[in-house]
């Protein structure tokens, strides 16, 4: 049984221009990336400078050289909790997690990779932020930590942090402090002694408010006193005797049958007899 062999011959050339091709895809798809939604690049130039600084790319589609590196980034506004342990006022340890906002400068990604790495979070941001936290916390009693200073305390490691970080290109927006854990022991007593402060404060404002509802009262008696003063000093015999007279007029008026003597009463003020 004879072989049947099929020989393909490749026209002169095609082989050559297969490798070319296949040359300019791998090398297409080096110099090509996309960027992604609240991205930003930098290129990492391997024969040049290392990290170009000078500009950073933004979203969509990018070409580079294929010798050279495209590092990206998140550039939007990003977050970072952690939980540590600072030392009060009075050197009591003190549990505390919290949250950060930051945000690298765009402009400044080059910078920023340049001189701090690529892990510029582990790099710069954690330490500003433990550095912070520590300044801030060290200033207050773990009663103030625990209760009414929260507010105020977020405010300073924000300052703290935003000083740290000056000219640095990495911006932070927020800070939220999210609990304070104190020993047992410390933290009953602090709440044992809030519960006293507040029944304290409301056994003076029913006190306060008893008092003035005296004052008022008493106020009230001695207005209605001398109006009652006034009235009997300005009610003389002349006056009564007009009262009498102007009322004695108007009886006579009625159609009611009665008697009426004048002059013979209390004072010359006239009496009245009859019925309906």
């Amino acid at each position: 049984m004879a072989n049947n062999q099929v020989d393909i011959k490749f026209p002169k050339g095609g082989v050559f221009f297969i490798v070319v091709a296949v040359a300019l895809l791998i090398l297409f798809s080096k110099s090509t990336v996309t960027i992604g939604p609240g991205e930003g690049g930098v290129v990492f130039e391997r024969f040049g400078d290392g990290i170009n600084t000078e500009k950073t790319y933004g979203e969509g589609f990018q070409i580079v050289a294929p010798w050279n590196e495209m590092i990206i980034r998140k550039v939007r506004q990003q977050s970072v909790s952690d939980e540590m342990n600072v030392l009060s006022v009075n050197g009591l340890e003190v549990k505390v997690s919290g949250t950060v906002w930051y945000e690298p400068e765009f402009s400044n990604l080059g910078l920023l990779i340049k001189t701090k790495g690529e892990d510029y979070e582990r790099e710069l941001l954690d330490p500003a932020i433990n550095a912070a936290a520590r300044s801030v916390f060290g200033r207050y009693t773990p009663e103030q930590l625990y209760s009414s200073k929260r507010d105020v305390i977020e405010q300073e490691i924000l300052d703290e942090v935003q000083k740290l970080l000056k000219d640095q290109y990495l911006m932070v927006k927020r800070v939220l402090v999210k609990d304070v854990k104190l020993p047992p022991t410390i933290r009953t007593a602090i709440e044992t002694k809030l519960k006293q402060e507040q029944e304290s404060l409301e056994y003076e404002f029913r006190i306060a408010k008893a008092k003035k509802e005296a004052e008022r009262q008493r106020i009230d008696a001695e207005g209605k006193a001398t109006a009652n003063k006034i009235l009997s000093a300005s009610l003389t015999d002349k006056i009564l005797q007009e009262k009498g007279i102007e009322a004695t007029l108007k009886l006579s008026e009625s159609n009611n049958s009665k008697v009426i003597v004048i002059g013979s009463g209390k004072n010359g003020m006239p009496i009245i007899l009859g019925n309906q």
